[in-house]
């Protein structure tokens, strides 16, 4: 069995953090949050292990990664059974047993569904979603092994849907029931496992996605909170604290949280709201389909998988 077994939540003591001598995994760390992530692991004293398709963009991450800990990178594709296999015997051969995995690698489009390209629309899916179970399942043996714990990236999209975005209320809704379940299952093992629904966050994907009159539109027709874009280090601050302390949910904003007793009357509520804005704002815009949203969605072309853009 790993001697890092079972590591303990944060108390908020000073010393050295739980995470220091562990090592984490993180899924999108190329850039974004999951590249802030990667670094704030690093100033606990985590190595790290960072997966993604750009390995360019993987190394620099990896030579900027602060403090104590390191950084070791793995081009792999989510969604590739085989690959992820490959690359979670590599990192345990390498670095030890991960204690800890983040699942971040996402991917959006916007537009309305009719009009969606089917391979973009299922290609959003499959990274989100099964990419996720892929990542957990390659993963698990070392997180029993360790009684690590599992933090899945998941969205405001999945308490409250939109329209305009199906794919991808659809995928994070999807890893919302997944993460619950693991929950369950994995309990006894003592595996944590933990949900972050996080909001806007200044990434490449969110400022391209502006870009587009029917995502901007949609955030300008979002309550004013719920509009506000959160800068990527400030919520990876949140999201290693969530990882410390062993979290089951974490609410990036706060505010969040009082969204879950309420989440139910969401969707009538945003029914209600389209069926007059909708038209309204399509007078005078048109509503394409996006394709695929920032650098992400590039890599995604160039690593030869479906549904990128050309």
């Amino acid at each position: 069995m790993s001697p890092h077994v079972g590591f303990m939540p944060s108390r908020g003591a000073k010393g050295a953090s739980p995470l220091a001598g562990r090592v984490a995994v993180v899924t999108g760390a190329a850039r974004g949050l999951g590249a802030a992530v990667a670094g704030r692991l690093s100033e606990r004293g985590a190595t790290v292990a960072l997966l993604g398709l750009n390995a360019r963009s993987l190394e620099q991450v990896a030579r900027s990664l602060p403090g104590p800990g390191r950084g070791v990178c793995w081009e792999a594709d989510v969604t590739d059974d085989a690959a992820m296999s490959r690359t979670a015997a590599e990192v345990r051969e390498r670095l030890g047993e991960p204690s800890v995995v983040v699942a971040n690698a996402g991917l959006a489009e916007g537009g309305p569904f009719a009009e969606s390209d089917p391979a973009t629309w299922r290609r959003v899916i499959e990274v989100n979603l099964i990419g996720s179970a892929v990542t957990a399942r390659v993963f698990l043996p070392d997180l029993v092994a360790t009684r690590g714990y599992y933090l899945q990236i998941a969205s405001l999209a999945a308490m409250g849907t939109s329209p305009m975005m199906s794919a991808y209320c659809a995928s994070k809704a999807g890893v919302e029931s997944f993460a619950h379940a693991l929950q369950a299952e994995l309990a006894h093992q003592r595996v944590g496992v933990g949900v972050a629904y996080l909001n806007w966050i200044d990434t490449d994907m969110v400022r391209d996605a502006d870009r587009h009159t029917v995502l901007r539109e949609l955030r300008a027709h979002m309550p004013r909170p719920a509009r506000r874009v959160y800068p990527a280090p400030a919520v990876a601050a949140r999201v290693v604290r969530a990882v410390e302390r062993r979290s089951p949910a974490l609410y990036v904003p706060g505010w969040l949280r009082a969204v879950q007793p309420v989440r139910a009357a969401l969707p009538p509520l945003v029914t209600r709201l389209s069926r007059t804005e909708l038209p309204r704002i399509s007078a005078h815009h048109d509503f394409d389909a996006t394709g695929l949203l920032g650098a992400g969605a590039r890599d995604d072309a160039a690593h030869g998988t479906p549904g990128g853009p050309a």
